[in-house]
């Protein structure tokens, strides 16, 4: 049974008719909650609850009860920290959603969802992630913008299913070799942050269709990347490149290629070979 309550400012759990044991979905999204309410706890056949843009501050080591979720979204609140009992919700498949909050960690507590689908924990204060990210072998997509990263773990490259990583705004200086092993990988964004230089491992990832660099310090770009043979986008705007590899005239399936505020970057003749397939580049 789905019960609705979201846009009503509640500040407590009204009363409700139906028994806690017969709820399966519960929304509580766009209310005024400082807290869960303790009436939640007893929803033992709840499989989504919905509290996003509410005032929760923490999120009580009672969520452990809720051992039947599939699906949670605390974001946009102001959360400061993920309790460890949070790690026992190991039926969630689908989302776990963490952001536009405060948190200024994630250890392993986040790490123990084998069937999880998507986790988002951008618009927080993280510094890191934990190693054990790679132990969420199921994740499809992982959103991580608007943080304070300065590196990714290497054991993002056990994330075999993953399609899509959002890690844009952050305070990366440099990437992981094993970006090589994410061959699903379809989306990778990077826009925003402090890269030189992409590893040569990026050539691996020939699913990647949309690649986004922009505003970095990248004075040049892996020979490899001509190997990225899916890829339909690639934004390189605003980086300091002085010269583009050759293979990137590999790429026909190109559809966009932005090269826009590279200002003492060379053009060559041949990217007029891409134009002729369709490509459209903005210098």
């Amino acid at each position: 049974m789905k019960i609705d309550l979201a846009h009503q400012q509640l500040t407590a759990l009204p009363q409700l008719e139906q028994a806690p044991q017969d709820i399966t979905d519960l929304n509580l999204f766009d209310n005024a909650l400082t807290e869960i309410p303790d009436e939640v706890f007893a929803m033992t056949a709840l499989h989504t609850l919905n509290v996003s843009v509410n005032q929760l501050t923490h999120i009580s080591p009672r969520i452990q009860e809720l051992t039947g979720l599939t699906m949670i979204d605390l974001g946009h609140n102001q959360i400061t920290e993920v309790p460890a009992a949070i790690q026992h919700l190991t039926a969630l498949s689908e989302y776990l959603y963490l952001h536009n909050n405060r948190i200024t960690q994630v250890g392993n507590e986040v790490c123990q969802f084998p069937l999880l689908r998507y986790l988002n924990l951008s618009d927080n204060l993280l510094e890191q992630l934990p190693d054990a990210i790679g132990e969420l072998v199921a994740l499809v997509e992982l959103r991580c913008m608007n943080n304070q990263l300065t590196a990714v773990p290497e054991s993002i490259g056990q994330l075999k299913q993953i399609r899509e990583l959002h890690l844009r705004n952050n305070k990366l200086q440099s990437l992981p070799e094993s970006l090589a092993q994410l061959t699903t990988l379809r989306v990778l964004d990077l826009e925003n942050n402090q890269l030189s230089s992409a590893p040569e491992s990026i050539g691996k990832c020939q699913s990647l269709r949309r690649l986004n660099l922009r505003h970095n310090g990248l004075s040049t770009l892996p020979e490899s990347i001509g190997k990225c043979r899916s890829l339909l986008e690639m934004d390189l705007r605003s980086n300091e490149l002085v010269k583009l590899p050759e293979s990137l005239r590999q790429l026909t399936q190109l559809e966009r290629l932005d090269l826009r505020w590279n200002h003492h970057l060379e053009f060559p003749a041949w990217l007029t070979e891409l134009e002729q397939h369709g490509c459209i580049i903005y210098r």
